[in-house]
């Protein structure tokens, strides 16, 4: 029989760790059939030791982020000055890429399905990730298909009109379309958006019957309500340009409390609607990242979270700062997922 002891006396001299390790696994695999459980013992120390090695080298080219709404929104400039910051953190280029449809859901979508999990290809993943699979059959799984790096932000969201509009307050809105069901037509940014849902949860609240226009994004829906294709607008702070310019008329938000940019709006939960929303957003990469990458990600991504640039980013767009890491953002992701099964059964469109 063997003596590990005197092995180790005599050859550690001689052998690095490794090489030692790989003397004794080879000096135990000649043991009879009774001593096979310590050589699997320890072949799995050395392959223990063979995955701690070295974290790879990366990044070594630019990072590729999916922006999933089209250029010009809120969720497009945050990210656009996020990946700025985030980049001299990483020592490499972050490039936003647009690919808006499906309710914010095509660009993530998309990356789970065909892209590497090599930590070259990221995505925003929008709220919509949480509803669509309760509204509809899809291909992938806001859970296992992901590998959820770091929380960011919550949107502000609110309801517009154009500045010749004849509704002057929300209350004269939700008055008109419960008289008037279906007439007046709501812009949002996809179906299952929070955009679109806020408006579907006041319908029921308040029995008004709401016409909803969905769109890829902020962009066409501004330019429908800006041109008089629809009657209101739905929607995260991209309007805030346009209510500054006097534009569009910010009738409501949907805030815990009334924003700090546009104070005189009153939000849905002062009025008595009980509808409190800023649907939370971070960054996540194709399920199976090598974990020394995702480690690396959040750190660097967290550094440029902090950033005073990108808090001033956060100020302007009146949006709230939002930290998870990667662990809690996982944990906030399958909580979310139940608890907005239960808002879309409410609202009467699970899928059948």
């Amino acid at each position: 029989m063997v003596d590990f002891g005197d092995l180790a006396k005599d050859d550690q001299a001689k052998y690095s760790r490794r090489a030692w390790l790989d003397h004794t696994l080879q000096a135990t695999l000649v043991l009879s059939a009774g001593g096979l459980g310590t050589g699997a013992m320890v072949f799995g120390s050395t392959a223990a030791l063979a995955q701690s090695g070295p974290a790879p080298a990366y990044p070594t080219k630019p990072i590729n982020l999916i922006v999933p709404w089209p250029p010009g929104g809120s969720t497009d400039r945050h990210l656009r000055k996020f990946a700025e910051v985030a980049s001299k953190y990483l020592g490499q280029a972050i490039v936003v890429e647009n690919k808006p449809g499906a309710g914010g859901m095509l660009g993530p979508s998309t990356m789970a399905a065909a892209a590497k999990a090599d930590g070259y290809t990221l995505a925003q993943l929008p709220m919509s990730a949480f509803r669509i699979p309760h509204m509809q059959p899809v291909s992938w799984d806001p859970i296992r298909d992901f590998t959820y790096i770091i929380g960011l932000t919550g949107y502000t969201f609110g309801i517009t009109v154009r500045s010749d509009s004849r509704f002057k307050t929300i209350q004269e809105m939700v008055e008109f379309a419960k008289t008037n069901p279906e007439k007046l037509s709501v812009g949002n940014t996809g179906t299952g958006t929070t955009p679109h849902l806020v408006m579907e949860e006041l319908g029921m609240r308040t029995g008004a019957k709401f016409l909803h226009v969905p769109f890829k994004g902020n962009s066409e829906n501004t330019l429908a309500l800006l041109g008089g294709h629809t009657d209101a607008l739905s929607d995260a702070t991209g309007w805030g340009p346009n209510v500054d310019a006097g534009k569009m008329r910010l009738l409501m938000t949907f805030g815990e409390r009334r924003t700090k940019r546009w104070s005189y709006a009153p939000t849905a939960k002062e009025l008595g609607y009980g509808i409190v929303s800023n649907s939370p957003y971070g960054i996540v990469a194709p399920k199976g990242l090598d974990p020394r990458i995702q480690k690396h990600l959040h750190d660097a991504f967290r550094k440029a979270l902090d950033d005073s640039e990108h808090i001033k980013m956060l100020d302007t767009l009146d949006q709230e700062y939002w930290y998870k890491n990667s662990e809690d953002y996982l944990t906030w992701a399958k909580q979310t997922l139940e608890s907005e099964k239960k808002l879309i059964e409410a609202l009467g469109l699970m899928k059948k």
